[in-house]
């Protein structure tokens, strides 16, 4: 049995529901619930915090945690990454009030700055050889320059609309993050072959994410100039129809770049274009 330690709440949770649950694990219970066992894969879920998650990997409490980067780097618990999830992405970074100007990262010398990762800011500061005040909060960091509190904040930034409704803008990107996968570093011969299972699942639904099937009908002599547009996973399937002239094309696309190319298929006498939804796709 392979235990693998997640979020209780919040985007990071939902997200690796639904990573599970298209990877055909069915997991029973909720946030409500400390440990769940998944019905037919050996696999149990341990509900936490996300930052109690690198300490009890690390610890062996659990084999394996789904935490955001940014969590891991800040702990520093002796675990390891084994696999970057694509999900959950954000950046952590020095944000000052908009009215500032900014000459650049020597302006934090002299300064207040609150944070709720001060070892990650720490690191950055000292590697830029600025002397600055970290002042650690839990929760609600952005407010701190407008109360007072500090000149300046380093804190988790996705789409950027909590600074700018606190007149606040981003200076410094420090590190990137998203949602992570690591291991204790002593896992036995069967927990990492269930991760090994587990890991090819993950992978088969990622690589699915944002694909779809097309099918299309052709003329024979435009297979090249279509081929060129929809390459596949290797190559397109390209089948004879009954009618002379005439021949199937099925490929593989990106979803988000399908209305782009769909003229020139049609330019070029595509026909019955079919779009379905890829559900798994491997390798």
């Amino acid at each position: 049995m392979l235990r693998i330690a997640v979020q209780s709440k919040g985007r990071l949770f939902e997200e690796t529901s639904t990573m599970l649950a298209e990877s055909s694990i069915k997991v029973d219970g909720g946030k409500r619930t400390l440990l769940v066992k998944a019905k037919n894969f050996p696999v149990e879920i341990l509900y936490l915090r996300d930052d109690d998650i690198p300490q009890v990997v690390a610890a062996g409490i659990a084999d394996v945690g789904i935490v955001g980067e940014n969590e891991f780097e800040e702990k520093g618990e002796d675990a390891v990454i084994i696999k970057r999830l694509d999900f959950s992405k954000c950046r952590l970074s020095l944000a000052i009030p908009e009215s500032i100007d900014y000459p650049g990262v020597q302006w934090f010398n002299g300064k207040k700055i609150a944070t709720s990762y001060p070892n990650i800011l720490k690191r950055f500061l000292d590697k830029n050889n600025i002397k600055a005040e970290i002042h650690e909060i839990m929760g609600s960091v952005e407010v701190a320059p407008g109360i007072g509190f500090a000149d300046g904040i380093f804190d988790i930034v996705s789409s950027g609309s909590t600074l700018v409704s606190n007149k606040l803008r981003e200076v410094e990107v420090v590190m990137k993050s998203e949602a992570i996968m690591i291991a204790n570093k002593n896992l036995s011969t069967e927990k990492k072959e269930i991760l090994d299972e587990l890991l090819f699942r993950f992978d088969s639904y990622k690589n699915a994410e944002g694909k779809k099937y097309i099918m299309m009908n052709i003329p024979t002599n435009q297979i090249e100039a279509v081929c060129k547009l929809l390459p596949g996973m290797k190559s397109p399937t390209v089948t004879e129809l009954a009618t002379p002239g005439w021949s199937s094309v099925q490929s593989v696309i990106a979803e988000d770049s399908f209305w782009e190319i769909i003229n020139q298929l049609k330019a070029l006498g595509a026909e019955g274009i079919l779009v379905v939804p890829i559900e798994k796709m491997i390798l």
